[in-house]
């Protein structure tokens, strides 16, 4: 790898070296025979996300995160369950963890913990680039999946969005400037998150989902990443047609998650100015 790779491409590196050390502890015909056999993959028809951005209202999915390359340590010992039950407290509609390990901290680990504290549906938020980690997010009792425009290829978008479906998880579609949500709305995603930050260098630019929101067509439901901790920023993205928001670090780094949550006064929570 060059010098020169981007946040993003070292990421990626070190998502693939993980995944083929987790392939050989568990194979990926075990892991499917696992996922397949399964009593919930009877419910491979709902789509738990997707009904809960799709309700009225401007929604909060809260993200549990222990770390950032950026921003390093968000919360020292932070528990899981507490965090995320905090967070169902607080009126957040979803919750996503943070599953990479090298560069945030994260581990499925954190994902059965949220699993078994709520019933929110959960975004596994992670580096996806092989139907293996489909597999284990579905394992670990994930409702939806992100995957990246910028770290796939077209027809490793297309596929792994099909093998999304196929296994009953939403599919959230993140992308960060024009030509990636045109690939994004080709592919035919109804749920695309525009992420404010530059995974080339995890500069954030708030702005971003203000400018790319004039070429959404009807249908397709919004839902805008990063740098977003205020109010404010919740009312003026509403007023543009965004479903939702995700919101991790400001919520980890706050005393009070659900306190900080009910202060965004979204959809869900118990503020006199909620933004329904």
């Amino acid at each position: 790898m060059s010098a020169r790779a981007t946040a993003l491409e070292r990421i990626l590196q070190s998502t693939r070296e993980g995944l083929e050390r987790r392939k050989i502890e568990v194979s990926s015909q075990a892991l499917s025979d696992r996922v397949l056999s399964a009593a919930d993959h009877d419910d491979v028809g709902e789509r738990r996300l997707h009904g809960a951005l799709r309700q009225p209202g401007m929604g909060v999915i809260a993200e549990f995160k222990r770390r950032s390359p950026s921003a390093g340590t968000l919360r020292e010992g932070a528990d899981v369950s507490e965090v995320v039950r905090a967070y169902e407290r607080g009126g957040a509609i979803a919750l996503s963890v943070l599953t990479e390990g090298p560069n945030f901290g994260g581990a499925l680990e954190d994902l059965r913990a949220a699993r078994a504290a709520s019933e929110l549906p959960i975004l596994r938020k992670d580096f996806v680039v092989d139907p293996y980690q489909l597999y284990e997010a579905k394992d670990a009792g994930a409702d939806a999946v992100l995957l990246i425009v910028a770290a796939l290829a077209a027809e490793e978008l297309a596929s792994l969005y099909a093998c999304a479906r196929e296994l009953g998880l939403d599919a959230l579609v993140e992308v960060h400037d024009a030509v990636e949500l045109q690939g994004a709305l080709a592919l035919g995603a109804d749920l695309v998150g525009i992420n404010n930050r530059d995974l080339r260098d995890f500069s954030v630019e708030v702005g971003r989902t203000s400018l790319l929101m004039a070429q959404v067509p009807d249908g397709v439901t919004i839902v805008s990443e990063s740098g977003i901790a205020t109010a404010e920023q919740l009312r003026g993205l509403r007023e543009e047609g965004v479903r939702a928001v995700l919101v991790g670090e400001s919520l980890m780094r706050a005393a009070d998650p659900e306190a900080a949550l009910r202060a965004l006064g979204a959809r869900g929570c118990a503020g006199v100015d909620r933004l329904d």
